[in-house]
């Protein structure tokens, strides 16, 4: 991607006399952070989800993911940043007040997993809607593994508001539909941020080192750090390398979801959701009256599908997420490729998410050609490149069938970057500004990244990652348990538990179709997709 193309320097220059600080104002954050619940000794925690948070079939903000120990805390979108991160600390020293002696893990790779049958699968009760969900996560083990499926991250979710949509689509001169506009163009900044997105893992990755529990036997070029962890000597983010999550589910199935447009990015997962696969089929779908999994096709649903960033839309109650894009466009971007950063109580700082807002602009600014077969090649091999040995002398990566450095590479993306901040800021010195100086400076110099960081924290202790990992996360329990929480969030979070449990009873009771029914109903959506595509292409 050229940093300084014709078109990047057009969009920035129209937006800049175009009171920017209002056309912005609308820009939202929010953040989605996944933590394991652990036993005072490391353990992945045996215990159910805290009755006391309400409901995780139906809490707004308090939901588990895979596992039930995997508890994942989900803000609201808001305007201010500092904003975003206050209710996350909120939630996170609420869910404290209910763990007893257990622990949030504070990082993204587990620890001490004493074999896959002792990781619980998420339970949300007994309707045919938290039936699907523990059915699907049971697929997921059954495919590739529970082990893989406790990493823990945090996602970046982002939107620009109406009045910027309206003003940018002015400047380029599109006179369609503004909800065609907007979606076009999330997907096109999608594209940007899949090419420049070894980026992230590099500034913000922390899961240099695993311990050798996570490994379970399996072979890797990993190497032993001390009896019980190994690592690779300049890695930032194993957890998006090799032996993470990402690159299990497209092994065997071919599959790549195409991003050329909002349609295409449809049509390929759903072509996925309704094609079988041989490799999955042996397992078998409702094996001695159980269900291994939701189907046997090369995705059970859409969320399967593992990619660094997502266009998303806030979907209805069991409204499948692809029929949602058609009928409503992409709403907001997920950005999955951050590692929880075991620097913050929380997993993620204000720093983090001053960079990413601008890198969103950053990239929906920049010209963004559609990704063909050669360049898809590159994205996936620089992402696992970085993750692995990013911090290595001298690393080059592939840019557009060119060997650069890696330093130089970002060196430049953050150059320009630099204007693209003012504009957010309102001024040349902002807070994005100034969070960008702190980027160059890992630039610069590698050991200021919070992986050469974690690394060299062991080192100068004497501690392997399990004793580091226990450790920082004992800290940011004793600083989250020392926080209040105002009247106000008190009321809120006490409500929103209440009306979560009183809502999946009345879910519950309405139940009136066998599961079969039930999931065959759920799967019939794809028709309407197929349906609305079909009308669509004949306008």
């Amino acid at each position: 991607m050229d940093s300084h193309s014709a078109t990047f320097d057009r969009r920035l220059r129209a937006l800049e006399p175009a009171r920017p600080l209002d056309c912005f104002a609308g820009n939202r954050i929010g953040l989605e952070k996944e933590s394991l619940r652990v036993s005072p000794a490391g353990q992945i925690a045996a215990t159910p989800h805290p009755g006391a948070l309400g409901s995780p079939l139906t809490h707004p903000h308090i939901t588990t993911d895979f596992s039930e120990a995997l508890i994942e805390l989900v803000t609201p979108a808001l305007g201010d940043h500092q904003a975003v991160l206050d209710f996350l600390a909120d939630i996170h020293t609420l869910v404290y007040r209910h763990l007893g002696d257990e622990l949030l893990w504070g990082t993204s790779m587990p620890c001490v997993i004493a074999g896959e049958s002792r990781i619980p699968l998420a339970r949300y009760g007994s309707s045919n809607a938290a039936t699907m969900k523990t059915v699907y996560r049971r697929g997921l083990g059954n495919r590739y593994g529970r082990t893989m499926q406790v990493i823990a991250g945090v996602h970046f979710n982002f939107s620009f508001g109406d009045d910027f949509w309206r003003l940018y689509q002015d400047q380029e001169g599109d006179t369609g539909p503004l909800g065609s506009f907007r979606s076009e163009s999330y997907i096109a900044m999608i594209r940007n941020l899949q090419r420049i997105g070894w980026l992230v893992p590099y500034l913000f990755g922390a899961s240099p080192a695993v311990c050798g529990s996570f490994l379970q036997g399996r072979e890797t070029n990993l190497i032993p750090f001390d009896a019980q962890t190994f690592y690779d000597p300049y890695a930032t983010s194993l957890r998006m390398g090799d032996i993470g999550y990402q690159n299990q589910k497209e092994q065997g199935t071919g599959m790549k979801a195409s991003y050329d447009s909002l349609d295409a990015y449809i049509r390929s997962l759903t072509w996925a959701i309704e094609t079988p696969c041989p490799q999955y089929e042996q397992i078998g779908v409702k094996v001695g009256g159980r269900y291994e999994q939701l189907s046997a096709a090369v995705l059970q649903i859409e969320n399967e599908y593992y990619s660094t960033v997502r266009p998303k839309q806030i979907i209805d109650w069991l409204e499948k997420p692809t029929l949602a894009l058609r009928r409503r466009g992409v709403r907001y971007v997920e950005l999955r490729s951050l590692d929880v950063n075991a620097y913050e109580p929380i997993g993620v700082g204000a720093e983090q998410l001053l960079v990413l807002e601008t890198l969103m602009l950053y990239c929906l600014l920049a010209d963004s050609p559609r990704i063909g077969a050669t360049e898809r090649l590159a994205i996936d091999d620089n992402q696992v490149v970085t993750a692995h040995r990013g911090r290595q002398p001298g690393l080059t990566l592939n840019r557009d069938g060119q060997a650069v450095e890696l330093r130089q590479w970002a060196g430049e993306i953050l150059d320009a970057m630099g204007p693209v901040a003012a504009l957010l800021d309102g001024a040349a010195e902002g807070p994005r500004g100034l969070s960008l100086l702190a980027q160059r400076e890992k630039v610069r110099d590698p050991d200021a990244t919070p992986s050469a960081r974690m690394l060299a924290e062991m080192r100068a202790n004497g501690e392997g990652f399990f004793a580091f990992a226990r450790r920082v996360s004992a800290a940011h329990r004793d600083a989250l348990e020392g926080r209040t929480l105002s009247p106000e969030r008190e009321a809120l979070f006490r409500d929103l538990a209440a009306e979560s449990v009183c809502r999946r009873s009345e879910i519950e009771a309405a139940d009136d179709l066998d599961f079969d029914t039930f999931l065959q109903r759920y799967f019939d959506q794809g028709r309407a997709i197929q349906a609305e595509s079909a009308q669509h292409h004949s306008r």
